[in-house]
């Protein structure tokens, strides 16, 4: 699973031996670091119990020790209205 942009994620030492204390994290962007392989650099936020952001972060971790929490929003269609045609007449001076 590749994070995207918005999935909050739990983090624990199977992601990582430094995260010996779990976290919630929320992806920014995954950073084109050099790395090795199956192992990733992630820019975010460590969030607290109720889902606030406490702390922005990033974090070198394998690919397969992380888990999904929450998956981010899909995007909105974008939706083209037709534009009403303006409707001139003419204006008397003087």
């Amino acid at each position: 699973m590749l994070p995207r942009s918005g999935d909050v994620l739990h983090v624990t030492r199977a992601a990582s031996v430094q995260f010996l204390r779990p976290i919630m994290f929320r992806v920014i962007r995954v950073l084109d670091w050099p790395t090795y392989d199956g192992w990733l650099w992630l820019d975010g936020y460590e969030l607290n119990a109720a889902g606030d952001a406490v702390s922005r972060r990033s974090i070198f971790v394998q690919r397969e020790g992380l888990r999904q929490l929450q998956a981010a929003p899909t995007p909105r269609q974008h939706t083209v209205r037709a534009r009403r045609p303006v409707v001139r007449t003419p204006v008397r001076v003087g």
